[in-house]
C-alpha cells in the first residue's frame, strides 16, 4: 500500500518473497521511469546525522539495504534563507521493510544510521552535472523541529 502526506512525500511499500532457495526482496510499484544515478550512503558511525542538503528540482527516493534510518524530511520555504521552524517529517524505515521513500523536489533532507554497518540506497532524477547546480545545504541544527537523538 502506498501513502502519501502532506508535503507530497510517498511511500511506497513492497514485499518479500521466501522459499527454500531464500528470499527476494521487492518495491513492485516503484516505478524507476526517472532515475537517472543512484548512491549508497554509509554512515561511520550511529551518532553522526548527515544533512541538511536540499534540492529545488531534484527528485530522490531513499531504499534501506541493511540496517535502519531515521529520514528527516522538510519542505524548504525560502531557499536563501529558509524558517528555521519549518515542520520535519521523520520516517523510520529499516531493510526489512521492503519500502521506498520519495521525496518531491523542493524539500531538505538529514539521515542517521541506527544499526552499526547499515546502508542507504538513494536514486536521483538528475544527472550529477546537474545536481551540482541545484545543491544546497544548511547545519544539522537549523531546522528546529527536527528530533534530536
Amino acid at each position: 500500500m502506498n501513502q502519501t502526506n502532506s508535503m507530497g512525500i510517498i511511500t511506497i511499500t513492497g514485499g518479500v518473497a521466501k522459499d527454500e532457495r531464500g528470499q527476494i526482496r521487492f518495491v513492485n510499484d516503484f516505478n524507476m521511469e526517472k532515475v537517472k544515478r543512484f548512491y549508497i550512503i554509509k554512515n561511520s558511525n550511529r551518532k553522526l546525522v548527515r544533512g541538511w542538503r536540499g534540492h529545488r528540482t531534484e527528485r530522490r527516493w531513499f531504499y534501506v539495504l541493511s540496517g535502519a534510518f531515521y529520514i528527516d524530511i522538510v519542505e524548504i520555504d525560502d531557499w536563501e534563507h529558509p524558517s528555521q521552524s519549518l515542520p520535519v517529517a521523520r520516517y523510520r524505515t529499516e531493510s526489512n521493510n521492503q519500502q521506498v521513500i520519495y521525496v518531491p523536489a523542493g524539500h531538505a533532507t538529514a539521515f542517521q544510521s541506527l544499526e552499526t554497518d547499515s546502508e542507504l540506497l538513494v536514486f536521483a532524477d538528475c544527472g550529477v552535472e546537474n545536481s551540482k547546480e541545484d545543491d544546497y545545504s544548511w547545519p544539522i541544527g537549523y531546522f528546529i523541529n527536527r528530533e534530536h537523538k
